[in-house]
């Protein structure tokens, strides 16, 4: 059985078990967090919800909050002595997928 999920303007594939990194949510570590379900297959077959599909949830846990590596971008303008350098580092939530009910 698994989900298809949204959350920060992306969509994950997920199942029992799964570990996913999505984009920051405003929650601590060790609380669990639900998100609407996308679509859902099981043995009975594929449910496609419009936008989601009624009745049907997945269940995390936050493992972590982080940052991931940093990028590092250098843009410049050959000839006219114009360089910059800049650093981002991605701010992250780590789930643990408890549950996928439907």
């Amino acid at each position: 059985m698994f989900a298809v999920i949204e959350t920060g303007g992306k969509q994950y594939k997920v199942q029992y078990g799964d570990v996913i990194y999505v984009e920051k949510l405003t929650v601590n570590e060790d609380e669990t967090v639900q998100f609407p379900v996308i679509a859902l297959s099981d043995e009975n077959g594929t449910k496609i919800g419009t936008p989601y599909v009624e009745g049907a949830t997945v269940t995390g846990k936050v493992l972590k909050n982080g940052k991931a590596k940093k990028v590092t971008i250098f843009t410049y303008k050959p000839k006219k002595s114009e360089k910059r350098k800049m650093g981002h580092r991605q701010p992250y939530t780590k789930i643990q997928i408890e549950a996928v009910q439907g």
